[in-house]
């Protein structure tokens, strides 16, 4: 009788402490899907890449895109300096090869992806009249340019000495021009605010900006294709991107043909 109470007592107390145990600790963690992407963008890009990276987030679940869109010299230099990037989108050649010189972009990786053309824009109501590519010379003319380090700005000082080679304007067309430059922006959205406000006369800025801008919102006067400027705009993986795989993946949706509509949409020509 004795060891049948002691055996039921023991198996009491097993059950109890069964009772009052913790359930084991699970190792399994849920694998991480997508990531937080950086993407450096010069400034004529900001329309086009926000929608694109809203579009190619909803591709990629868990994935957030954040953009920094300024002048491409300014990326180039940030870069240079260690900025944390994982994608670069430039304005011109020249300042991808910046970023490939200080050791952020391999050389070789870079990809033309769209390109731009240079239109003349002015305040709605035209105050100064300027109807043609000559009346830039007319003395007086208040004139906003992006900076000369620019690539817009680069870009408007090579249509100016491209114009120069037409007899019907002279070789003394740039200098007529820039003596009517009223300020040297250092993007070219700057641009844009300044002549849409009526803070300037007339600037010169990309198709792309023209159109982001909306229309009826700035008059234009159109650059003829012997003058003009056609800009070639490059991307890349920043070489010590933490997030390679969605950078490479970024890129390549930028150059799908749901990236080239969007980026057609908003006034960039077709990457031929």
């Amino acid at each position: 009788m004795k060891l049948r109470l002691s055996l039921l007592l023991l198996l009491t107390l097993i059950l109890v402490a069964c009772d009052n145990a913790s359930p084991p600790t699970s190792t399994f963690t849920r694998p991480q899907v997508g990531g937080k992407l950086t993407v450096f963008a010069a400034a004529s890009l900001k329309e086009a890449f926000t929608q694109i990276g809203s579009d190619f987030a909803a591709t990629q679940p868990g994935s957030q895109v954040a953009f920094s869109f300024a002048g491409s010299q300014q990326l180039a230099t940030q870069l240079g300096q260690g900025a944390p990037a994982d994608v670069f989108a430039s304005a011109s050649g020249s300042q991808m090869e910046a970023a490939i010189k200080s050791g952020r972009v391999v050389s070789g990786t870079q990809q033309t992806f769209t390109r731009n053309r240079l239109i003349i824009i002015l305040p709605r109501d035209n105050p100064a009249a300027v109807k043609q590519i000559a009346d830039l010379a007319r003395p007086g003319l208040q004139l906003v340019l992006a900076d000369s380090s620019v690539p817009a700005g680069q870009y408007a000082r090579q249509f100016l000495a491209k114009a120069s080679s037409d007899p019907a304007l002279g070789a003394d067309f740039p200098r007529k021009v820039l003596a009517n430059v009223l300020s040297n922006e250092q993007d070219v959205k700057a641009v844009y605010t300044k002549v849409s406000s009526g803070e300037a006369q007339a600037g010169i800025v990309y198709v792309s900006d023209a159109v982001a801008g909306g229309a009826g919102k700035v008059a234009q006067v159109e650059i003829a294709d012997r003058y003009n400027v056609v800009a070639s705009y490059p991307i890349a993986a920043v070489s010590d991107s933490k997030q390679a795989s969605l950078a490479q993946a970024f890129i390549a949706y930028t150059l799908s043909p749901a990236g080239q509509a969007v980026l057609q949409k908003y006034g960039f020509a077709a990457n031929k």
